[in-house]
């Protein structure tokens, strides 16, 4: 008898075609097909997660510029503010204070305009 690699090559495509399952039509039944979709999934994956913190930052600074608003300051008058002020926080942080402690918020904005006053 010949050897072949023939166990590692089923496990190989089993692990594929379990990747690739749900996928629409061949591509999740066929093992060509199953790859080369499941390859395509990882680099969109691998994308989107550098995407992600793009989005996220985009999110932080739209909450900061409404929430600046209201309080009659700019996006970018606000943030020279704090870097004046002193105040280390970053954009997530202020974005989370915006919205879940409007009071703490507008102390923050308050520290931001005397220190542009000044």
């Amino acid at each position: 008898m010949r050897a072949t690699n023939g166990p590692a090559t089923r496990q190989r495509r089993r692990r594929v075609l379990k990747r690739a399952k749900g996928f629409r039509g061949a591509r999740g039944k066929l093992f060509k097909n199953a790859k080369e979709t499941t390859l395509r999934a990882d680099a969109f994956a691998y994308r989107g997660r550098r995407l992600k913190k793009r989005d996220f930052r985009r999110i932080w600074i739209i909450r900061l510029s409404a929430a600046a608003k209201s309080e009659g300051m700019l996006y970018s008058r606000l943030i020279n503010g704090l870097k004046k002020a002193g105040i280390e926080l970053n954009r997530k942080e202020l974005s989370e204070i915006a919205v879940h402690d409007p009071a703490a918020f507008k102390q923050i904005c308050a520290r931001a305009k005397s220190a542009l006053a000044a």
